[in-house]
């Protein structure tokens, strides 16, 4: 028999639903009617090995065992799960034929293999065991996905990635995460101070960035509008350009602060001739955006709607799994295979009959365009999240759901409709030797933007505003009269305009997202920013969301409003360790190095051997100085002792160490070594493997 192992059971049951009926259901598994079964996991069904596992001297934390370095790593089958892990050891045994049914992306990779390797799979099994890539679990797109079964053994490098990041979060946040809590209990801190690779540089983010807002001092700065007028009487404005000469009353960022100069540009200018100086009129196009990403769909909902990644993330589950409304949500890829263009048909049919407000007032989509969309190159595990063939019912629907399925429709909409066509005029005018500079815009074929003008139900900013990626819109005025290069126009007068510095904005949800997929803007190395610019960021599609909420749970970050701020104890965590825990650079070298794995670019050793030399420096600077900025504070996780030494449970870590997880999963497995070998004891306690 052919035996599929999905990562959940709404995957195993979408998978059965396609296979030859009637169906016998048992516990845990779907047998078809020629003998195939279908069977799943619950999320990881392993789990790594407590440190006490590996010696029990490691059950108290005691500053001298760190770091802590398994020579053979273990894992040990969850308990909440092990009756599923019961039958699929049953079902494996029986199966002729494996295939890892896994979510199209690395910890679904690893999430079965490991299963696989710990149940002792072997031999031809284990070599002929194939791969199935589901990202719609519509009936005739898993029908599809069934036909294009590839070998498991292509993805050694994708499960070798997530390998390689399970470990090296349990080895940094287990090892930081005792050592910082053991120095900070010194120092009268009350709880168990989290350390994670992602968490922290993020919680750094915030601190520095609430650090800068408390700081900062305000300054009056000037800009000077000459208010012009063509010989029709045709008015426009301009804003002046300071040039070199001025540099010295400017700060770095080339805001004038003397109001002495500003005051005398303006009484030059009044009431004199001005002329146009240059004059450049462009046709432009603006082709349209891409299809979402999850990252990209959590920044413009939390815009839009208000809307937590966290909600985004939950309610696109929803979409995916309950309703099969959309495809596989946890992308990180904005593009689509070419192949699918074959389904736009049935897709912009879909959206026509159940999200027809969409289309009310706009030309029909065209499905034989091709945006840039469609990218081959550019699609790896998984593609971009788009509506499926089915039509929806919105009425069924809850209002983040209904927000979501439009948004995601109409972006997808967006890719049958030509470019957005406009004029930009650029004009410089000359004012007694000053330069003053204006810029307009005139549309000239909306496009893709005829989709976007409207306000729609629920939203809190137009489609117009939010579908705008241009942040210069505030550089351009609405309307230009004719003008001619040369012509003289005649300067009504000037206009003094005081303004102020602003400190930088606390982090909201959208702009938290954000830093984290465009971690390079917060990297002062320049070679370091290069190559992370060519990196997914700060965590990966499937954990943002879960780490943004795991420091809210941990008492480190808190609301006010909208606005994202640290608390006491977080901005004593980040003051307290070395600045290289808490800036971007090594966790999204980490995730640069770990996308290197998976394209064979990386090995595993060549990743984590560089990771333990600098786990050992950080275990030696934290036990060289106490955390005094901790001092006094208490935090969330403290558990009273009982009697025991350290003060601290076993299950203390599991709850708030620093390991930062993709989708709650907490194991690891060997991947090389478990595609091409076997684990030995599989009714054993904990397994043994190596890499």
């Amino acid at each position: 028999m052919i035996l599929y192992i999905a990562e959940k059971p709404s995957l195993g049951r979408a998978i059965a639903d396609v296979l030859p009926k009637p169906h016998k259901k048992g516990e845990g598994f779907i047998e078809a009617a020629n003998g195939d079964c279908v069977s799943w996991c619950v999320g990881h069904l392993l789990e790594q090995a407590e440190p006490d596992a590996y010696n029990p001297e490691f059950k108290s934390w005691k500053f001298e065992h760190l770091p802590i370095v398994p020579d053979k790593w273990q894992l040990t089958p969850k308990a909440a799960t092990r009756s599923q892990l019961t039958v699929l050891k049953r079902l494996v045994k029986q199966a002729n034929t494996l295939v890892n049914a896994g979510d199209p992306d690395r910890e679904g990779q690893l999430l079965v293999d490991e299963v696989i390797a710990y149940l002792g799979v072997t031999g031809d099994k284990l070599h002929q065991t194939q791969r199935l890539l589901i990202s719609d679990l519509n009936p005739q797109a898993v029908k599809r996905a069934l036909t294009q079964l590839r070998s498991n053994r292509e993805f050694i490098p994708l499960s070798t990635s997530a390998l390689a990041r399970s470990r090296a979060d349990w080895l940094y946040g287990m090892n930081m995460t005792r050592a910082y809590t053991i120095q900070g209990k010194k120092v009268g801190y009350q709880g168990v101070l989290s350390v994670g690779r992602v968490q922290t540089p993020l919680l750094g983010l915030v601190v520095r960035r609430d650090e800068d807002i408390a700081n900062f001092q305000s300054k009056p700065f000037y800009e000077v509008l000459a208010h012009l007028a063509t010989d029709k009487q045709e008015t426009f404005s301009a804003k002046w350009q300071p040039s070199e000469a001025c540099q010295p009353y400017m700060d770095e960022e080339g805001r004038v602060l003397a109001r002495g100069l500003a005051q005398n540009v303006v009484s030059r200018i009044s009431d004199k001739t001005a002329l146009v100086t240059q004059l450049v009129a462009k046709d432009k196009k603006q082709h349209p955006p891409l299809p979402y990403s999850l990252s990209a769909l959590q920044i413009d909902a939390a815009k839009r709607f208000g809307m937590s990644a966290k909600d985004v993330l939950d309610t696109c589950q929803s979409l995916y799994e309950r309703h099969k409304l959309i495809t596989y949500p946890r992308s990180d890829s904005r593009y689509l295979p070419i192949e699918q263009h074959s389904l736009a048909p049935s897709v912009l049919k879909a959206i026509g009959g159940g999200a027809a407000e969409l289309l009310q007032g706009v030309d029909a989509p065209d499905p034989h365009l091709k945006s840039k969309a469609w990218d081959d190159k550019k699609v790896d595990a998984h593609h971009a999240i788009v509506p499926t063939e089915k039509t929806a019912n919105l009425s069924s629907l809850s209002l983040r759901e209904k927000q979501l399925y439009l948004h995601i429709a109409r972006q997808y909409l967006a890719q049958f409709y030509p470019a957005y066509c406009y004029s930009e005029t650029t004009v410089q005018v000359t004012i007694e030797g000053g330069l003053f500079n204006t810029k307009a815009r005139q549309d000239r074929s909306l496009g893709w933007k005829q989709l976007f003008v409207r306000q729609q139900p629920g939203d809190n900013k137009s489609t117009q505003e939010s579908a705008d990626k241009d942040d210069e819109q505030d550089e351009f005025i609405g309307h230009l009269p004719p003008l001619k290069l040369g012509q003289t126009l005649h300067c009504l007068r000037g206009e003094l305009v005081e303004k102020n510095t602003q400190p930088p904005k606390a982090f909201t949800d959208a702009t938290l997202l954000s830093a984290m997929t465009g971690i390079s803007r917060y990297v002062t190395d320049p070679e370091i920013r290069k190559i992370l610019k060519e990196t997914d960021g700060l965590g990966t599609e499937a954990t943002r969301a879960g780490i943004i909420e795991l420091l809210f749970k941990r008492g480190f970050l808190q609301r006010l409003g909208k606005a994202i701020v640290s608390t006491d104890v977080g901005k004593g965590l980040i003051n307290s360790l070395p600045l290289s825990a808490t800036t971007p650079d090594m966790t999204a070298l980490w995730e640069a190095s770990l996308n290197g794995i998976c394209h064979k670019e990386t090995s595993y050793q060549g990743f984590m051997q560089p990771l333990l030399s600098t786990l050992s420096m950080l275990i030696q600077h934290a036990g060289a100085q106490l955390p005094t900025a901790l001092n006094g504070l208490k935090g969330q996780g403290y558990k009273k002792s009982s009697g025991k030494k350290s003060g601290y449970r076993k299950s203390s870590y599991r709850k708030t160490s620093g390991v930062d997880q993709g989708r709650g999963k907490t194991s690891t497995v060997k991947n090389n070594a478990a595609i091409k070998s076997t684990v030995k004891s599989p009714t054993r306690r904990a397994s043994t493997v190596k890499t």
